[in-house]
């Protein structure tokens, strides 16, 4: 199904439940929509900007996904930084990617860092956000491994099979997998054909996620820029990694490691060996690094070591 911008797929081991999988999904993509959406004007996260500085009591919902998006910036040494909207929708990022201009005017302003993360003042005892006046959320990536995550956990639960959830390729997994575990392709984009992926691995537990300078692009002036910001600078990431793919506990912890890897750019490698997820980067000039038990292997195919097995 269509959703917040993407693809969202469902996929179960008990066939029968399918239906049933796919309400629950939809449910859990309207309310991170309404609640998270920087696009809509009535979205909680719109109201939270238009409050100027005032505390606001929030839902549960929008109060997680906050507490999980600075919670990663706490995790990533401010790599992935929520408060980069601002700068995003600077650079034109202003509304549904499908309704970008894509080929717009040169750029007005220099772009300015992130206010950062931990000027977001969150009271959990009255679930309630403050954020500086002028200072914009974006939550797109957290939000969306978010959602996967607990679409996922809801589905195991509530309908009793295994099941796979993607967002966009961001995945999430719950409940027992089938034999031999899920299999996933590997690709900057999460559309692209079966047969023509880069690698194709396997997951029984947790989750995965994919970050790529590659897609989600547009150009202002004859630059191509992409939606990955770095907080410290407010511009795009200068495109050292194509593609970084991360396996982790849940969809939110992989992408808190690709999404970080782009950003950190030459300095990944090291990080994300103390980071300790396993992870494959491709560099601009094509060349592939694993880390950390990711299998190797390049094309269509499979990797060896533990996370690879032969899909059914």
């Amino acid at each position: 199904m269509r959703a917040i911008g993407t693809t969202a797929i469902v996929a179960v081991t008990e066939t029968a439940k399918v239906d049933k999988a796919a309400r629950i999904l939809r449910d859990e993509l309207f309310a991170i929509d309404a609640a998270c959406s920087r696009f809509r004007t009535d979205s909680e996260l719109s109201a939270l900007h238009r409050a100027d500085g005032i505390r606001v009591e929030v839902t549960p919902l929008l109060f997680d996904a906050i507490t999980v998006a600075c919670d990663v910036a706490r995790r990533t040494d401010g790599a992935v930084d929520p408060t980069v909207g601002s700068a995003i929708e600077a650079l034109g990022y202003d509304r549904d990617y499908a309704d970008l201009d894509f080929l717009g005017a040169d750029l007005d302003d220099a772009p300015r860092p992130a206010p950062g993360w931990w000027q977001i003042d969150l009271d959990p005892h009255h679930r309630t956000v403050r954020i500086p006046p002028g200072t914009h959320i974006d939550l797109g990536a957290s939000a969306k491994a978010l959602v996967a995550d607990r679409a996922a956990r809801r589905i195991a639960r509530g309908v009793h099979t295994g099941v796979l959830v993607s967002i966009g390729g961001d995945i999430a997994t719950a409940g027992t997998a089938p034999p031999g575990g899920w299999a996933v392709g590997i690709a900057p984009d999460s559309s692209t054909p079966v047969e023509t992926v880069e690698q194709v691995v396997s997951i029984e537990t947790g989750g995965m996620a994919s970050s790529s300078t590659e897609v989600r692009t547009w150009q202002r002036g004859g630059r191509r820029l992409h939606h990955i910001i770095d907080p410290t600078t407010g511009n795009c990431v200068s495109p050292y990694w194509s593609l970084v793919s991360a396996s982790g506990e849940s969809c939110v912890d992989a992408n808190a490691a690709s999404t970080a890897a782009v950003v950190w750019g030459r300095q990944a490698v090291p990080k994300l060996i103390e980071f300790g997820l396993p992870v494959r980067l491709v560099r601009h000039d094509g060349q592939v690094i694993a880390l950390n038990g990711w299998p190797p292997g390049n094309g269509p195919g499979l990797g060896s070591g533990p996370m690879a097995h032969h899909p059914s």
